[in-house]
């Protein structure tokens, strides 16, 4: 699965929300993806269009315009059917060190962060 969107939001620490680290976007087709974790969780929340999953085990690489998450197979529902998601930066409005920071936040212990910058 692919979505193209012009900005990645990312607060790595989210005060007002017990402190959570939340990464989302909206993609230029109005889709909608949210990936959060609280820091005493053991597992990372995806909403795919208002479509809730709990997964563990991510794999999540980081380039200056793609960010490519991916689950287990039995985990494929979570991503309409399929095993990842490509999420195409199609501006350089996004903060890269912000979002680096987030996803080493939800993915410590519970999956694998990998730095293609």
């Amino acid at each position: 699965m692919q979505l193209k969107t012009a900005l990645l939001f990312a607060n790595p620490c989210d005060d007002e929300e017990d402190n959570m680290a939340t990464l989302c976007c909206h993609s230029d087709s109005g889709q909608m993806f949210l990936m959060t974790r609280y820091p005493d969780e053991d597992t990372v929340d995806i909403t795919l269009d208002d479509e809730p999953s709990t997964l563990d085990g991510l794999k999540v690489t980081l380039s200056a315009n793609r960010l490519l998450i991916e689950i287990a197979a039995a985990d494929a529902d979570a991503l309409h059917g399929d095993d990842h998601l490509e999420i195409l930066l199609t501006s350089a409005g996004s903060d890269l060190d912000e979002i680096e920071e987030t996803l080493q936040n939800i993915l410590k212990g519970t999956g694998t962060y990998i730095r293609a910058l």
